[in-house]
C-alpha cells in the first residue's frame, strides 16, 4: 500500500483504531500509524501535510 491509497489507508486505520477520533490525532502520530500498517510499503519521504490531511478526511468520512 502506498501513500496515494488514501481510502484504503483510512479503512485500515479505522479498523486498527476503532476508538480513536481522527480529528484529535496529530499528523506526526498519524504518519507513524500509517507506516505501521502491515500492508504499507512506501517511502516516508513521499508523505506531506496534504497527504495526511487527505487520509485524515477519508478516515473521518469512513467513521461517519
Amino acid at each position: 500500500m502506498k501513500w496515494t491509497e488514501v481510502e484504503e489507508i483510512a479503512i485500515q486505520l479505522s479498523e486498527a483504531h476503532p476508538d480513536v477520533d481522527p480529528l484529535k490525532l496529530n499528523f506526526v502520530d498519524l504518519a507513524k500509524w500509517v507506516m505501521a500498517l502491515p500492508e504499507f510499503d512506501d517511502d516516508p519521504r513521499h508523505c506531506g501535510e496534504r497527504v495526511l490531511e487527505a487520509i485524515q478526511q477519508a478516515w473521518i468520512d469512513e467513521a461517519s
